[in-house]
Parts: C-alpha cells; structure tokens; sequence
C-alpha cells in the first residue's frame, strides 16, 4: 500500500483501539466466559466442592451454617461471601460467615456435597442443596427425596461411601 493510503487507515485503527478499551496485561487472567467479575475461574486443579459451574456458588448458594440454625436452609446474600480454596461460599450474616472461616469443616457438607448414596455406588452424583441431613455433626446433601429416604434407613451406605470416597474424588472434574 501507498503512505497516503495507510495514512488514511490509521486514524480508523486509532478509533477502533479506543472503543475496544484497555489491552488486557498477560498477568491479568480474563474472567471466564459467562461469570461475573470475581468468581474463581472454571473447574480448577485442586477444587474439591462441589459447585454450580455457572455461577461458581458451593451448594448452590444456601448458607451452609443455616442447616443447623433453623433445620431450613437459607439463601445465602452476595453481601456475605467467603472464598475458600477456589469455592465461593454464601451466607445469610456476618455471623454464619465468620462461624464458617472459623471452623470450615464442622459446616461445610460431606463428600464435597455430593450425594452419599452416588458415592456408595462409586460415582459423584450432584446434590440438590433442599435434600438434605444432618445425622451426628456432618451435613449431607442429597439428589432426591428417595435417595435421602435410601440413605436414612441403610446405615451400612454411610460406610461404603466413606470406603469409596477417595476413588470416586480422583474422577471429580477438579
């Protein structure tokens, strides 16, 4: 091309660089497609709960330290979030936030969230957050009804998942 023909293209490329924006840094990393801003990035090595991959919310954002309170779990408030180890936690207050940070394990629900009668049979089976638990001071989340019903009355699938446990966690997408 002629100069005069690249001098009329560059104040194009000028306009077209400013309504593009700012020129993302190689140290920055780009949120991945579809979340919001701040959300840890789509499955990641070393995850271990199970999480809604859309909006990267542990059980899908229910309070986990609302289970014991009131034997209903409560929706959790953006206002209130902890990111642990990659997983983004709700909670209705301040006071379910911090009981979390302070004691994570007490709170947060068996085999990762999973449904403990998948991991009986050898496989991690989403859970649905409103079928749920407590026996002793662990909370378990369940797919259905009928498998929470399974569960209940077989004492021996809480040993066959805990046997099964860590082979069914090295096939988790983590």
């Amino acid at each position: 091309m002629k100069a005069a023909t690249w001098r009329g293209w560059l104040p194009l490329a000028a306009c077209l660089l400013a309504l593009a924006g700012p020129v993302a840094r190689a140290s920055t990393p780009a949120p991945a497609p579809g979340l919001p801003a701040g959300l840890p990035e789509l499955p990641a090595l070393g995850e271990v709960m199970q999480r809604d991959l859309r909006t990267g919310l542990a059980i899908n954002g229910f309070d986990p330290v609302s289970y014991r309170l009131g034997g209903r779990p409560a929706a959790g408030s953006p206002a209130y979030e902890l990111v642990q180890d990659g997983i983004v936690w709700r909670f209705a207050s301040q006071a379910n936030l911090e009981a979390f940070r302070d004691a994570p394990a007490i709170y947060a629900p068996a085999f990762a969230g999973f449904d403990p009668t998948g991991v009986a049979d050898g496989a991690a089976v989403d859970s649905d957050p409103s079928q749920f638990a407590i026996i002793g001071s662990r909370l378990f989340l369940f797919r259905s009804a009928e498998n929470r019903r399974r569960f209940l009355q077989n004492a021996r699938l809480l040993a066959q998942a805990e046997d099964r446990w860590s082979s069914v966690l090295r096939f988790v997408a983590r």
